[in-house]
This record gives structure tokens, sequence and C-alpha cells, in this order.
């Protein structure tokens, strides 16, 4: 009986630590580009997920820059409230303002940021939009980080532009733990302009070599995911030499292929194409194969060694099957030990 009270008294108590929770739906807001001495104005959606009433009870700001429309504001359970901040953009520049919100049930405030910067003249990005995703037009269909090594943090800028009849939200959705996504503004109105910036953090990728997945650019939340917004992102990251001696370098191993442009031929009637190129190891000490990846289907390779000694050779066959049609410039990349080789391409043509 005592463990049953003991049970009901901590379920009371667990509900009523989550009876009153504030959520926001964005935290952080980057509205951008905003015109000197035209001050921006945004909205932070805010829902009271709990049972119980909260109360704004106090807002503070980091500057008198930015101002916020409240009134000792109350959201009952289950409601939704919207926040209106201005920042004044008297100040030319990049810049990042906070506000804490006191609510009731909390001890620390709630931190809301906006973000953006303010220029003297509005610059428009002057390109293209060749590629539609959905609703949204814009200047990649595919994001590669090449030639990285661990510990840096490349980013790639997606322009983007909202060639539809209502206001984008756009949202990068399926983003793997090693990218981040920053979009601003945070919403474009129909025929405007903004952009994605994608930022890959190199300690979380797991291994050397090709790592590929795919995000997907939707125009509002809560969008499901399709193939016409798919954005494939691929990443090579290096193996680092930087610490090797004069000696070291001497002695290191020197890849030598036979090409890196194999030609499998015509088709006709045959199922699968079939070609080989020989690795050969010019330098003083063993060559590795660390790593040897397809960037593509449609592609079968086999490697009789991945170890080669010095003035030794090994053979890479290649197979590319009907699928390699369907494919953008079919690759297969490499991995290996030498310092001056450090990523191969062989690019495989067939017609």
């Amino acid at each position: 009986m005592k463990k049953a009270i003991l049970l009901s008294l901590l379920v009371v108590s667990s509900l009523s630590g989550v009876a009153q929770k504030l959520s926001v739906e964005k935290e952080s807001i980057n509205v951008g580009q905003v015109l000197y001495r035209n001050p921006v104005t945004v909205e932070f959606k805010l829902t009271n997920k709990g049972y119980k009433p909260l109360r704004i009870e106090k807002v503070r700001t980091s500057c008198g820059c930015t101002t916020v429309a409240y009134a000792n504001e109350t959201i009952a359970g289950g409601k939704e409230y919207i926040l209106k901040a201005t920042y004044d953009a008297a100040t030319l520049g990049h810049f990042q303002k906070e506000i804490g919100l006191y609510i009731n049930d909390r001890k620390r405030p709630l931190m809301l940021k906006i973000r953006g910067v303010v220029v003297d003249e509005l610059k428009d990005y002057i390109g293209n939009y060749p590629y539609d995703l959905g609703d949204l037009k814009t200047d990649k269909n595919q994001i590669e980080f090449d030639d990285i090594n661990r510990g840096d943090r490349p980013s790639v800028k997606i322009h983007i532009y909202n060639n539809g009849d209502q206001v984008a939200e756009p949202q990068v959705m399926h983003l793997p733990n090693y990218l981040t996504a920053e979009i601003a503004p945070s919403k474009i109105a129909p025929r405007h302009q903004g952009e994605v910036i994608l930022t890959l953090d190199t300690k979380k990728l797991r291994d050397l070599g090709l790592s590929q997945t795919s995000v997907y650019l939707g125009f509002a939340p809560g969008e499901k995911v399709s193939s016409e917004t798919e954005l494939p992102v691929t990443a090579v990251l290096l193996p680092s030499f930087q610490n090797m001696t004069r000696e070291e370098l001497a002695q290191a191993p020197k890849l030598k292929l036979s090409t890196e442009n194999l030609d499998l031929g015509e088709f006709h009637e045959k199922k699968k194409l079939k070609g080989m190129i020989e690795i050969f190891n010019a330098g003083q000490t063993t060559l590795e194969i660390r790593n040897l990846q397809m960037f593509t289907t449609g592609l079968e390779v086999a490697l009789n060694k991945t170890k080669i000694a010095p003035r030794e050779s090994a053979k890479l066959k290649i197979a590319a099957t009907r699928d390699i049609r369907k494919v953008q410039r079919p690759r297969v990349l490499m991995i290996t030990n030498d310092p001056e080789h450090p990523k191969v391409i062989i690019n495989i043509n067939v017609k």
C-alpha cells in the first residue's frame, strides 16, 4: 500500500513538473539583410505545453536597441502566444541581440535571439536559380565538401528563391549530426530570395574517405520529404600528413596509376562492362589503400591487395552495370597513405 501511495506521489510530482512548460518554435531567428535605420520585427511563437497557465513576468533585452511588446501576458495550458520583438537597425554590421523571458515556472530566463546584418544597401544574389526544389528554386542541386581534414568546419552557401505564392519558411530536414544549417531570412516573401548555409563538423565524421547523405529543403514547417526536394551531400575526409618530417616524406610511398580515366566502351548486348587499372608503388615504403568507395550506383570494384610493397603493383578491377547510364559523373574514390596523393578519383566512361 505504501509503495502504491509513493508511486502515486511520484506520478503526480512528475506531472506537475511537466505541467508548466513553455516551448518556443525557434529560439534564434536570422533576419538576413536589414536596411540601415529600417527597424525589423520578428515573431517568436511560444506554446504552453503544460496544464497550468504560465505568465511572462518580465522581459529583459541585451540593449535598448531591441524592444519587446508584452503586458504581463498569461498563456493558458495548451495555448500559443506570439511575442513580437523589434530591432532598430541603427548600427551597420552584423548583430546578435538577446531577449530574456522570465516565466513564473522557471528560475532562469528563456533566452531568445535575433540575428542578421544591417547594410546601407540591400545586395541581392544576381546569379541563376536553375534547380527546382518544389516551390523553391536554388543555385545548387548537390553539395560537395572536398579535400577536408579532421578539425575543419567548412561551409557551403545555397542561394534560394521563393517561386511560390505564399511566404516561405524554409526548413532543412534529415540533417545528420555532422551537418548544421542556418537559413536567412527565416521567412521569405514570394519572389524574394534568401540563403542556406550548411556547415560540416569534421570531428563528427566516423571514417576517412567518402560520407554520403541527403538532406531535404522544405518550403514550410511540417512538410514531408520527397525526391523533388532532395539535396545529396558528399564529404571526403582526408588523412593528415602535417606532422611528417622531411625524412619520413622522402621515404613515403608514391602511387602511380595506369590511368585515372577508365573507358569501358559500349554495352550493346552486354549486361556488364569490365576494365582494370594497375596501381604501382614507386616509393620507399608500403602503399596502403585505406578506403575504396564508389560515388554512385552501378559500379562494382575488386582490389587484389590493399597493401602494396615498394616497386610492386596491385590490380583494381572495375565493372559497370547498365544502371550506370542513369548516373552523372560515375567515379571511384581511393584514400591512400601517399602524402602527395591522399585522395585519388578515377573517372568511369561508358557509352
